[in-house]
Formats: C-alpha cells, structure tokens, sequence
C-alpha cells in the first residue's frame, strides 16, 4: 500500500543533514583544513574581525559545528560565547577540543535546531553562522531566528560559500568543487553522499543579491555582502 501521508520537506532535510554531520564529525575539521588547503581559517577570522565583536559582547554562533568560529571570536574577548547546533557528534568533537585547548569559562555549548532557538527575544549583540546556514531545512525561518534574539543595533554575520562568476576562476572552482571535492571527501572520511551533498547545497544556494535580498526582506538593516576569495565565499553582514 502506497502512503498518502505527506512528507515535511523541512524535517526530511533536517533530519538528513544531521545524521550526514553525526557520520563524519571525526574527520570534519581535517577535510575542511584539507579541501581548503587551509583558507576556511582566514575566511572565519575575516568574519569575526567584520562583524566587530568586541570585549564585553555576548555571542552566539549558530550551527556552530566542531566550534572553529567560536574558537576564533574567542580572540576578542566576548562576556560570553554561546554556539548552538543540533548533530550531536559534531558537539562532542567541539567538546573535546575546548577541553585539550580551549580555556575560556564564558563558552556553553547547547545542543539545538538553529530554527527554534532556545532563547529569549534581543540578548545577544552579534550572531554568527559560519558555513552553516544553507543546511537550514527553512532558511528564512533560521533567519529570523537569528534576528529575533540579537539586540536592537545588534550585528549578524553569515559566512557562506558562493558561486564565482569570474572567468576562469568559476571553471577551475566548478571542476574542483564537482570532481574533485566529492572523491577526496569519500576517500578520506568514507562518506560519499556528505561530499556529494556539498557542491549541490552551495548550488541551490541564493548566493550574493539573492541573498543581501533574503536578509533585507527578513527587516536586516545595512546589508552587505564581502566576497572573500575571488568569490569563493562571501561574508553578508547586517544589522537589527
């Protein structure tokens, strides 16, 4: 018998991204250093030294993964660092390097689904997301999450891959991100479909305009978006 129950896009992604995020939380930081050859950890400092966290801010890094973003705000000083995501696996790596080098006593990690955030309406002063936003199930609902709980003049900042569009940066992207990229991910973690996920999920993305329209429709202030790497990602700020 063929069920007539209809399916929740949403939760079906949600669902899917989780368990792919659970299976390769053991070599997630190696293959993003690896596949990058390491200018993911430029594009995360560029994106705390652009959202202007300072000293005495209360931050909040949304699927914030094996932590690599709150690592990174922590060099500024905030009151306090809150990340949130809800893959498990992907927390309790995150745990296990504040725990060999991460001395800092003002980080909680929360398990939670960045599209029903566990907190109150406007008590943070910047929130971040690095890498992390287009695995929403409902983008927009995440970013509204995200505008809900930052402070009135309170700052985001969305780090995200984008597509190129000059030549031949685009055709040597393209090929690498489709070719090469998924091979090398399947090989070394042992998860094909995570790396065949990757170059699709940036595809489908509302990458550059798409996006500062997203944002400025969701009531951001002052958006902009910073390409970063001849476009390979971009940084997209706002206000409250």
């Amino acid at each position: 018998m063929i069920s007539t129950e209809e399916v929740d896009p949403v939760r079906e992604k949600d669902l899917y991204v989780r368990g792919m995020f659970n299976n390769i939380s053991r070599k997630y930081d190696f293959l993003n250093h690896f596949l990058s050859a390491g200018t993911d950890r430029y594009w995360r400092k560029k994106a705390i030294r652009l959202s202007r966290l300072t000293a005495g801010d209360l931050f909040l890094d949304v699927a914030c993964g094996t932590g690599d973003l709150s690592i990174e705000a922590t060099r500024r000083h905030p009151s306090k660092i809150i990340a949130v995501d809800f893959a498990e696996n992907m927390l309790q790596h995150f745990q296990s390097k504040r725990s060999s080098s991460l001395r800092n006593d003002g980080l909680q990690i929360v398990q939670a689904n960045a599209e029903v955030l566990p907190f109150p309406d406007a008590v943070f002063d910047v929130v971040g997301a690095a890498f992390g936003v287009r695995n929403f199930g409902d983008l927009k609902k995440g970013l509204s999450e995200m505008r809900r709980v930052l402070k009135s003049g309170g700052r985001i900042v969305v780090l995200e891959f984008s597509k190129p569009r000059r030549f031949p940066i685009k055709q040597v992207y393209f090929f690498y991100f489709k070719r090469i990229l998924p091979f090398l991910g399947k090989v070394i973690s042992g998860n094909g479909g995570a790396y065949n996920y990757l170059p699709s999920s940036v595809s489908a993305f509302p990458d550059g305009e798409d996006f500062e329209d997203m944002m400025q429709s969701l009531n951001f202030t002052g958006v902009k978006a910073v390409p970063l790497t001849f476009g390979i990602a971009t940084a997209y700020l706002g206000r409250k």
